[in-house]
């Protein structure tokens, strides 16, 4: 059974950093890719980032590009979103995902996401 639990989420103020992890369980971590969504009532679970398998390739949504670092450690079974500078406008539902498709930089592959921890950036 596919577990993912997220953890690190919290409320900053613009400019601070945050650190979120996911914790995966219950399928063969290493072969999959996986990704970091966010979704705010309203409006579509957007794809902010994803890594390859091997973590030897990431992807970014613009928005957020040199502000936020995804990583993995595949002894740990764990992914990671790093987010610097925070913006208001960052402010969701941050949720990890996993999927078995080589398109892993497009959303609509993804199978699999956790329960989501909540950003609220205030300004």
């Amino acid at each position: 059974q596919v577990r993912l639990v997220e953890s690190g989420g919290g409320l900053v103020q613009a400019g601070d950093s945050l650190r979120l992890s996911c914790s995966a369980s219950g399928f063969a971590f290493e072969l999959w890719p996986m990704g970091w969504f966010r979704q705010t009532p309203g409006r579509e679970r957007e794809l902010v980032a994803a890594i390859s398998r091997t973590g030897a390739m990431t992807h970014y949504i613009e928005s957020v590009k040199g502000r936020f670092t995804v990583s993995r450690d595949n002894a740990k079974n764990t992914v990671t979103l790093e987010m610097n500078t925070l913006k208001p406008e960052d402010t969701a539902v941050y949720s990890c995902a996993a999927t078995r498709s080589t398109s892993w930089d497009l959303a609509r592959v993804y199978e699999y996401w956790g329960q989501g921890t909540q950003v609220t950036v205030s300004s």
